[in-house]
């Protein structure tokens, strides 16, 4: 238990917040980043629940949450951005609903504390012909340009965030053609390679992987650094932003533009909006359907072009 969580709002509160942290990781299977998240969430809380003296989960009133979303809004050290008071104001909302899981409190105080609305931010996706020229960016024959290309084309391949690309282990790969992914909350989802992304990969795994694994420990993993350990996150935005820079595309890209254009252009290309979210791994399809707003604006633009009387 950290030290602020001990002392900032009694130990009766403290100790059903780690107990409620605990339940998160084991039964909700969440990443240690998330969890590191929820953690700041509820120290902050109770912390202000202990400015106000209130030590056990069933002395805390409807009033009590209302004033610590206000606090959020109006500090003027530390003004948050909606996005961040929702998120904490949800993480509470969570810590209330295991208060009376718990049998801690009878009264859920925190259902009614409204959460602000944020804007909604459309993912950003480069075109199909810009996405061609990223992935012919490394042309070479050499190890690390075999090794670059074939993580690019697996990246654009799959929608796959860089977190599950740089886990992959060689044996991930099935048959050649299906890869298999574990994303949030350790959940598996098996996602087909495309013909680009499995020739790119089978000329790496050939002719490039067993020169960069003699270079360091035995490991299973698929993509490997010049050192021979497994590639790093950072290796993978180092690698995105110098393919950018070769083929003078003059935009910022990040592993998530690869994960963003995958499914803006399947949707474009026709598919349904459910196949996109099982493929995307995303738990709810509401998440997904915002790429259905990318794939809208892209026709109401060629429409507003090309219509005589739409203008």
């Amino acid at each position: 238990m950290s030290e602020s969580m001990r002392t900032g709002a009694g130990n009766a509160i403290a100790v059903a917040s780690e107990r409620y942290l605990r339940h998160l990781a084991i039964e909700r299977g969440l990443s240690q980043n998330t969890l590191a998240a929820y953690r700041r969430d509820l120290e902050s809380y109770l912390t202000f629940l202990g400015e106000r003296d209130i030590s056990t989960p069933d002395r805390i009133s409807a009033d009590d949450v209302t004033a610590f979303a206000h606090s959020l809004r109006a500090d003027p050290e530390r003004p948050l951005a909606a996005s961040s008071v929702a998120r904490m104001l949800s993480t509470v909302r969570g810590l209330h609903t295991f208060f009376i899981d718990e049998s801690l409190a009878t009264v859920d105080v925190a259902h009614a504390v409204a959460i602000p609305k944020q804007s909604m931010r459309l993912p950003k996706a480069i075109t199909i012909e810009q996405m061609a020229s990223v992935l012919s960016s490394f042309d070479g024959d050499d190890v690390i340009s075999l090794r670059n290309t074939a993580l690019l084309e697996l990246l654009y391949a799959t929608g796959a965030r860089v977190s599950e690309v740089v886990s992959l282990n060689v044996d991930d790969m099935i048959d050649g053609d299906i890869v298999r992914l574990l994303g949030k909350g350790n959940k598996q989802r098996i996602v087909p390679v495309g013909s680009f992304a499995r020739e790119a990969i089978q000329k790496y795994l050939v002719r490039a992987r067993p020169t960069l694994s003699v270079k360091g420990p035995s490991t299973p993993a698929l993509f490997m650094g010049a050192r021979g350990a497994r590639l790093s996150r950072q290796n993978v935005w180092l690698i995105i932003q110098a393919a950018a820079d070769r083929v003078n595309l003059g935009i910022d890209i990040s592993p998530h533009t690869f994960r963003h254009s995958f499914a803006t252009h399947l949707l474009s290309g026709g598919a349904d909006v459910r196949v996109v979210q099982e493929l995307l791994g995303h738990s709810s399809v509401a998440t997904t359907q915002i790429y259905t707003m990318v794939t809208a604006d892209t026709l109401r633009d060629m429409y507003t072009t090309a219509h005589p009387r739409a203008r």
